[in-house]
């Protein structure tokens, strides 16, 4: 296991090592200049980067060392543009950013350059946060592993010749090598679970419309995936979390959320609130015996905060669920990338998993399509009438710990072949079938060192209380704080 760290080069006065919250009152209070900070992530990323290729299209130093100067200037005269004023940030390569490379992962698009930003990036960058790059995606978000023929494989933090996961692995590696203090991501299928947990850092899928995704040209049908916030701590978490939602005009599903509910405290009483733990969902998942031994592990510390503890599953047919959620993302898929595929020069710069998704979704009715959706609202019925006997639900956010970062996806769980490339990480659908705030928590480490995470899953627009339970959790693990990636104790 990843032992007890004390400390990164540079000591405890690097501000690499502040957590987001504690580096913004820093930076507030002219302990520490933007310039400096700058300067020190810069320096920090070209230690680690190379380690793990999780930043991409990183600008030039001396315009970021200029905006910097900028931001203290603002400070100077009595402005902050606001939390994150100074703050050196990382896009998500899928988020367009306007004036910055947007690959998407994807040869296809690797010169694009965006006019416009998305409202999430908007958003950042209102909040003052310095945009320094991107952080790294499989080719199109597809897969749960980090992998493009534009930018290479990002590795783990923890050990590289492992996968960082995705499509947020490039975040998830940033975040948890203290390279960026928070990061932004997306979730369709475990984006921001999956990743968190192969990094020992917390990934948090907000209810659906909470963040709003917006330009887009399916702003209707886009049910399935949301952005969402990663972060080391909670605290953090909930901070960025605050930052990225809230109603837009230009994102009709979009929610009002109560952002500033999210800047508040967290902690809450805990005692007899009920937490269902659902394990494999009586033999559905393939999951390997550390990752479940991991998880098991944790329960006693829910009891220990005074849940309520004990096995249990929403009452519905996990094939049905299954089924119904390949039609949506096929569907998605082809409408999303159909007319790429329909040109045969651009069709063959597609990786095989993508173009099988968008193979299947072409060959769909609309009446399939239909069926599909009904069966997505009998789950939310089934998760609706479950969350009525219990607060919360448990389940593990990955069913393997990390893999090789040359293998694309695991072909075998436990001696059962996986009949598609995600269905390794079947795990995360329920959450995003039904809507609902999940969250991964770390809950330790393999004995060979390698991290592993759960889902804490709440009701639809239960967020604040999802955060207040991972804070609960987290004050009595801080598996985070305590074990510190190997690159950062050399």
């Amino acid at each position: 296991m990843n032992g007890q760290a004390s400390g990164i080069a540079g000591g405890s006065g690097n501000p690499v090592l502040l957590d987001a919250i504690a580096l913004s009152a820093a930076i507030h209070s002219r302990q520490l200049s933007c310039e400096e900070v700058m300067g020190a992530f810069l320096q920090h990323i070209a230690a680690c980067n190379p380690h793990v290729n999780a930043i991409v299209s990183l600008r030039y130093p001396e315009v970021l060392l200029a905006e910097a100067r900028a931001r203290d200037d603002d400070l100077a005269h009595g402005r902050s543009r606001g939390w994150m004023h100074g703050f050196p940030h990382a896009i998500k390569d899928l988020a367009a950013t306007a004036g910055l490379r947007t690959t998407l992962g994807s040869p296809l698009f690797k010169d694009f350059v965006p006019v416009a930003d998305t409202v999430g990036v908007e958003r950042i960058r209102r909040q003052g946060a310095i945009i320094i790059g991107k952080t790294n995606v499989p080719e199109f978000g597809m897969g749960s592993q980090s992998y493009n023929p534009v930018f290479g494989v990002t590795r783990n933090a923890y050990a590289p010749e492992r996968t960082a996961g995705g499509s947020s692995g490039g975040a998830a590696a940033a975040l948890a090598l203290r390279m960026v203090p928070v990061a932004d991501g997306s979730d369709m299928m475990g984006s921001l679970r999956n990743p968190a947990a192969f990094n020992n850092v917390l990934g948090f899928r907000p209810s659906y419309g909470l963040v709003p995704s917006a330009p887009a040209p399916e702003l209707f049908l886009r049910q399935l995936s949301t952005e969402g916030p990663m972060a080391r701590t909670v605290a953090d978490l909930a901070m960025l979390l605050s930052v990225q939602a809230g109603y837009d005009p230009r994102a009709p599903l979009s929610l009002d959320g109560d952002c500033g509910a999210l800047r508040g405290p967290l902690q809450r009483d805990f005692r007899d609130v009920r937490v269902a733990y659902m394990d494999d969902w009586g033999g559905r998942f393939a999951i390997e015996p550390e990752v479940r031994a991991l998880c098991r592990a944790a329960l006693p510390v829910f009891e220990a905060i005074g849940c309520t503890v004990e096995e249990a599953a929403p009452d519905f047919p996990p094939q049905q669920l299954w089924e119904s959620w390949l039609t949506l993302r096929h569907w998605l898929t082809a409408g999303y990338l159909g007319d790429l595929f329909e040109d045969p020069v651009k069709r063959a710069q597609i990786k095989p998993e993508v173009r099988w998704e968008i193979e299947n979704g072409l060959k769909l009715s609309g009446l399939q399509v239909y069926r599909a959706s009904v069966a997505r609202s009998a789950w939310y019925e089934a998760v609706r009438r479950f969350f009525t006997r219990y607060d919360f639900l448990l389940l593990t956010s990955a069913q393997v710990l990390p893999f090789d970062a040359q293998t694309h996806w695991p072909g075998q769980i436990n001696g059962l072949t996986m009949d598609t490339y995600h269905r390794w990480m079947e795990v995360t659908v329920p959450a995003s079938m039904a809507g609902c705030p999940v969250i991964n928590v770390p809950v330790g480490f393999s004995a060979g060192g390698l991290p592993a995470g759960m889902q804490i899953i709440g009701p639809p627009r239960s967020d604040l209380a999802v955060l207040q339970l991972a804070y609960a959790y987290e004050q009595a693990t801080a598996w985070v704080a305590r074990y510190l990636p190997g690159l950062l104790r050399e």
